[in-house]
């Protein structure tokens, strides 16, 4: 990373975590505010944009970027990107869009003749600036911006040659598909955001709808904006645009009016006309706006724009943020406006999340980052495979009034949802009566889904219409077959990759003349591990959408071969299975859900008589000989027993394939041991064990929704225990997260150390007496660290215990009074740290005086003993009696304030493990 940029993250952390800037610091940022006049509303009232330009030498031109900011924000969320962009040598535009903030004018959803218009408002600022770098009249000039702001970036060089290249993000390309999505498809079509459907209206997502209306409706008039002939309902919007929401939430279609509306701000007859290099980056975790809508903007660019497609983690349903993207924003930029002659080295990545999420290789893989050096569409021709269903014909029950809905996400819980679905998705997401299901046979190789997948189905229907759900679930092998013969799924062995679905809307349905229909699914970047089924579900209801009100029976059969067709890609392995992209497990399935979703998820979960172990009742965790061995061969945990007791901080290590992730998992339940037992209080854990709730847990990094305060997400997070406040312990969490009135703002801005002291918080709240937290000094500096050492030692100075999994030997060593070495899936060494480096051959000598640490050592190697400074101790190894080397020390003139006589863990962790210290991070991963 280049001096300059690693500058500006350091400066961008401090600035997140609340720490001062030093003046001199700040300053190199120069910061110019301006109100710039934008396009006028159609009733030809001026309105003005409230921007400001960052740079680090104003009487120095050069490139420019603009960034545009998503939807229901202002220019200040673009301003740490702003200032790390800045840094690295650019002049920086953020603004506020119109509608939003200080600036003035209607909420017009990137309609051209608007948002557009005002996009080319920008880069004549630019082009008038001396801070900005020119050719001829023409600024050199950039846009980037995620979700309403990446659309932006499009239409800007899609209406103005002058821009150089764009980097967009998370956004659309049919703002209408992307509402009123409708899958099926009729002839030939390469994406489902640009399917020519027989019936062009689709299904409402109105759960997503409402937020965004929410999210701008009801704000207060600025200066800029007169809000005296708009509805009280409308707040900022467009009022046509208003009442074609309005209408759509009460019918669940779109009229034409807002059909027309939604059409004008899609990006399909803007984006062929894209001259100016494109990095187009979209999430694999959004169902807002799907992988499909980045395909059919890459694919609609002209074939000579040079271009690069990047799925990457995160989306609307996880984490939406430019400032994650900087790395990517500045190389692109780097290449098309500095000119720094570095080349792209693919024009498609991917990055395939864990091989599985759920069931038994739950999170056992670490993410790769796949390339491809032609994309299906652009520069060659799709492929795919052909995986054979079985299923008879199934009838199928729309509920009266669409309720119960089935439920496989929940648009704005940002990746709450997606952890606990990944526990209940199952049995919310496939309700009986209502889901027709076709398996494959269990896969005897490894399948990896990178695209979307088609499907051919006979449909009749007791209507004339229909809305059907169809979405793809990978099984894991934890089936049942009930007596009936049929296979009854288990909801921990089940994930709908991304928690992708394909809604479609039917018309001309006959009660007995079937109607062929061809669903495309959204595209997913998905990996099936062998002896995995895939499974097509067939759904009348979901609650994300607008459901069907009246009552209706269909009839759903596979058509043609009886096969689904599998996306292929050719690839390669960038980096594999070295990516540091942990997945975030939520351990309470209940987090920062509504009450009425805890409790359906009670619905779902195993009843198991609870058989106490009578002697095992005041020990709180017992680990007896538990065996994991995944579905490849591979014994990933080899008869693992130990115990921790109360009051005690125990630490496990190991090197890398030890197994400790895969037995983190399973003392919270997240995987079921082959064999063996785990015990908390004498109750044996399993998946939904009443016993866990007396667990605190904190694995592999903390998941949160952005758009609330950390406080706030403390909160929502204890309310869904449905426990009454005072037992939260609140205060305490607080003063244990240490971030200060930072608690107060929104978790989208919070560093990687300032989410990882919240979600250590939150793992305390309740103050449960067993405490699980997997690497929980990621991301925190050294005082923080030292803060940590202290809670946890109040923490079970009342009894309580603490199993801490780590790869850093030395802070084991100062935080854990006892430990549990593991390699190559068993356990090697337990004990006391005190007893396992207590050593005869080792002293380590502070002296009176620190300067004299130097030569006292000389003194004693002159005595044929190894004495090397330790800080500002002096550690000698040797057979020497401790007193005589003592002796030795004092008769050379050296006073002595303290004697030592212990090795450091790692020497024991060495001399048992022979492995490198800094090659234990921990993946379990499995050998191919």
């Amino acid at each position: 990373m280049r001096g300059a940029r690693a500058a500006a993250l350091m400066l961008i952390v401090a600035l997140l975590a609340g720490i001062p800037i030093p003046a001199h610091a700040q300053d190199q940022v120069i910061k110019t505010e301006l109100m710039v006049a934008g396009t006028p509303e159609a009733d030809g009232k001026p309105i003005k944009l409230d921007a400001t330009i960052l740079t680090t030498d104003p009487a120095t031109p050069r490139p420019a970027i603009v960034l545009a900011h998503g939807f229901g924000g202002t220019k200040n969320d673009s301003e740490p990107t702003a200032r790390s962009l800045a840094l690295a040598g650019y002049t920086v535009i953020i603004y506020t869009a119109r509608g939003f903030g200080a600036s003035g004018g209607r909420i017009h959803l990137n309609n051209p003749a608007y948002e557009g218009a005002d996009a080319r408002k920008l880069i004549d600022l630019a082009a008038s600036r001396p801070e900005v770098a020119k050719v001829g009249d023409d600024p050199v000039i950039g846009f980037a911006g995620a979700s309403y702001g990446g659309a932006v970036s499009f239409l800007a060089a899609g209406l103005d040659h002058r821009v150089d290249a764009i980097a967009p993000a998370f956004t659309w390309h049919s703002l209408r598909q992307a509402l009123f999505p409708q899958h099926q498809v009729v002839g030939v079509a390469t994406s489902s955001a640009d399917v020519t459907p027989a019936n062009r209206q689709g299904v409402f997502k109105q759960r997503w709808a409402a937020m965004l209306f929410s999210n701008a409706s009801g704000r207060p008039a600025t200066a800029n904006h007169d809000s005296n002939d708009s509805n009280a309902l409308c707040g900022r919007f467009d009022p046509e645009l208003c009442r074609g929401y309005l209408t759509a939430a009460e019918t669940g279609e779109a009229d034409d009016e807002l059909s027309r509306l939604l059409d004008e701000s899609g990006l399909e007859k803007i984006v062929p006309a894209i001259k100016a290099p494109t990095l187009i980056i979209q999430g694999e975790d959004d169902t807002l706006f799907t992988l499909d809508q980045a395909d059919a903007n890459f694919r609609g660019l002209p074939a000579d724009t040079p271009a690069q497609l990047k799925w990457v983690a995160g989306g609307h349903d996880a984490e939406i943020s430019v400032d994650t993207l900087v790395d990517d924003i500045e190389e692109w930029f780097g290449r098309y406006l500095k000119h720094d002659g570095s080349v792209a080295d693919s024009q498609f990545s991917v990055l395939m999340p864990e091989t599985s999420l759920l069931g038994e290789d739950r999170g056992t893989r670490e993410p790769q980052t796949l390339l491809a050096q032609s994309y299906p569409g652009r520069e060659s021709s799709p492929a795919s495979h052909p995986l054979a269903l079985s299923g008879e014909r199934q009838s199928i029950i729309a509920p009266p009034g669409g309720a119960p809905a089935a439920l496989t996400s929940l648009p704005g819980t940002g990746s709450a949802f997606g952890r606990a679905s990944s526990v209940a998705g199952y049995a919310l997401g496939v309700l009986p009566g209502q889901s027709a299901r076709f398996t494959s046979d269990p896969l005897t190789a490894p399948l990896t889904l990178i695209g979307s997948s088609r499907i051919d189905l006979d449909v009749t229907g007791s209507t004339p219409t229909a809305t059907l759900f169809a979405s793809l679930w990978d099984l894991g092998p934890d089936l049942e077959r009930t007596e009936n013969g049929r296979i009854s799924v288990s909801p921990s062995s089940a994930v709908l990759p991304q928690l992708q679905i394909a809604p479609v809307k039917l018309t001309g349905l006959d009660p007995t003349k079937p109607m062929p229909v061809t669903i495309a699914l959204p595209p997913v970047s998905h990996k099936v591990p062998v002896g995995h089924r895939l499974q097509l579900v067939i759904s009348t209801t979901d609650q994300a959408y607008s459901n069907a009100t009246r009552a209706a029976q269909y009839d759903v059969a596979l058509a043609g071969d009886r096969a689904a067709a599998i996306p292929m890609l050719a690839t390669t392995a960038l980096n594999a299975n070295t990516l540091n992209v942990p997945l975030p497990l939520l351990i309470a399935v209940a987090l920062l859900m509504a009450a009425s979703l805890t409790a359906a998820l009670l619905l779902w979960r195993r009843r198991r008589e609870i058989q106490t172990v009578s002697e095992l009742a005041g020990v709180p965790l017992v680990v007896n000989d538990v065996v994991k061995t995944y579905g490849d061969g591979f014994r990933a945990v080899d008869g693992v027993s130990f115990r921790a007791e109360a009051g005690q901080v125990v630490g496990l290590l190991g090197p890398n394939g030890a197994g400790k992730t895969t037995v983190i998992r399973m003392l919270v339940g997240l995987i079921r041991p082959d064999s063996g037992s785990i015990y908390v209080n004498g109750q044996p854990v399993h998946a939904g064990a009443d016993v866990l709730s007396s667990v605190g847990a904190f694995i592999e990094g903390p998941g949160f929704l952005p758009h609330l305060s950390g406080k706030a997400n403390l909160m929502a997070y204890w309310n869904a225990t449905g426990r009454p406040l005072k037992e939260a312990y609140l205060d305490e969490a607080l003063e244990i997260a240490g971030l200060g009135a930072a608690i107060e703002r929104k978790v989208r801005g919070y560093s990687h150390g300032m989410r990882q002291r919240l979600g250590i918080a939150q793992a305390m709240l309740g103050m449960p007496p067993l405490l699980v937290l997997d690497e929980p000094t990621n991301g925190l500096d050294p005082p923080q660290i030292k803060t940590m050492r202290a809670v946890l030692a109040h923490y079970t100075a009342a009894g309580r215990t603490v199993v801490i999994s780590s790869h850093l030997l030395s802070e084991v060593e100062h935080t854990c009074s006892h430990v549990v070495v593991m390699d190559k899936g068993k356990v090697v060494l337990t004990g006391a740290v005190e007893e396992l480096t207590a050593s005869d051959t080792v002293t380590v000598i502070g002296l009176t005086n620190v300067a004299d640490v130097g030569n006292a050592g000389r003194t004693l190697q002159a005595r044929g003993l190894q004495a090397e400074p330790e800080g500002k101790l002096l550690r000698v190894t040797g057979e020497l009696p401790r007193q005589a080397i003592v002796a030795e020390l004092v008769a050379a003139g050296y006073g002595v304030e303290s004697v030592d006589g212990h090795r450091q863990l790692e020497e024991v962790f060495m001399s048992i493990v022979g492995t490198p210290a800094d090659g234990l991070e921990d993946t379990d991963e499995v050998p191919r």
